[in-house]
């Protein structure tokens, strides 16, 4: 799986933080952005569909 770096916020961070860990809902901040990555993502598949757009099948 490749890698990639990105520079957050600290605000953003501590919020994402918030979620992740024994009492979150992530294991981890990797599993955490890959969610939020993949959630944004069909929203916006979803948005283009709507609008009447092509989208690449994944």
């Amino acid at each position: 799986m490749p890698k990639i770096s990105v520079e957050v916020p600290q605000e953003l961070l501590g919020d994402l933080d918030d979620h992740v860990g024994e009492e979150g809902k992530f294991v981890n901040r990797s599993e955490a952005i890959r969610a939020s990555i993949r959630k944004t993502l069909d929203l916006l598949d979803e948005i283009d569909e709507r609008q009447g757009r092509q989208t690449d099948e994944r």
